[in-house]
């Protein structure tokens, strides 16, 4: 498969499961939930934007973190589970926007693809460092969690981050990476100065 999942494949799996990843019961997604806010230390966030966020789970996570976030998904079908999951959190909004065509506006000093960019072609992957780049502030953090398995995705595996590496190496630097059993995070950050 060489196109990005399209929305429709994202509500055939939420019609048929309201978790279908098992994002709240699943100890491999709660590991991996420790692992990145443990790769982000006890920094503060003044604007966070999460790609994928589903039904909120690492969203509610992230929230005590950052000043205000916003969670985006491809499908609605999630998006009211999120908003009930971080109901107590008036900093946080939900969103559906497919990415890369519609990028959120906005500025962030945080931006999350966790299990996302391997649904994503070459093409949209590049796009959305575009974007990523165009976006976030001087000192900004990106994460990047993927899955290691392979799959008939567009960009499995290692494919994902390392497009995304790649396409944003003149102004991010790797400064974190770890190899986990079934999962890779990367955190790359961006210089204090402002570019532009």
């Amino acid at each position: 498969m060489t196109d990005s999942r399209p929305a429709s494949h994202f509500r055939r799996l939420y019609q048929a499961n309201p978790d279908p990843w098992r994002f709240n019961t699943s100890r491999y997604e709660q590991a991996k939930y420790r692992h990145t806010l443990d790769a982000l230390g006890d920094r503060r966030f003044c604007s966070a934007l999460e790609v994928g966020c589903s039904i909120g789970i690492l969203t509610r996570m992230l929230a005590p973190r950052c000043d205000s976030l916003l969670g985006i998904d491809i499908v609605e079908d999630p998006l009211p589970a999120a908003r009930a999951r971080c109901a107590d959190q008036p900093q946080v909004r939900f969103e559906r926007k497919q990415v890369p065509a519609r990028w959120p506006a906005g500025r962030f000093d945080l931006i999350v693809f966790s299990e996302v960019l391997y649904f994503l072609s070459a093409a949209d992957i590049a796009a959305c460092a575009g974007h990523v780049l165009h976006c976030l502030m001087p000192g900004g953090a990106v994460v990047l969690v993927n899955w290691l398995g392979q799959t008939d995705d567009p960009s499995p595996s290692d494919a994902a981050p390392d497009r995304f590496v790649e396409a944003t190496k003149a102004a991010l630097r790797v400064t974190r990476r770890e190899r986990h059993r079934r999962y890779r995070l990367d955190l790359l950050t961006s210089s204090e100065a402002d570019p532009g």
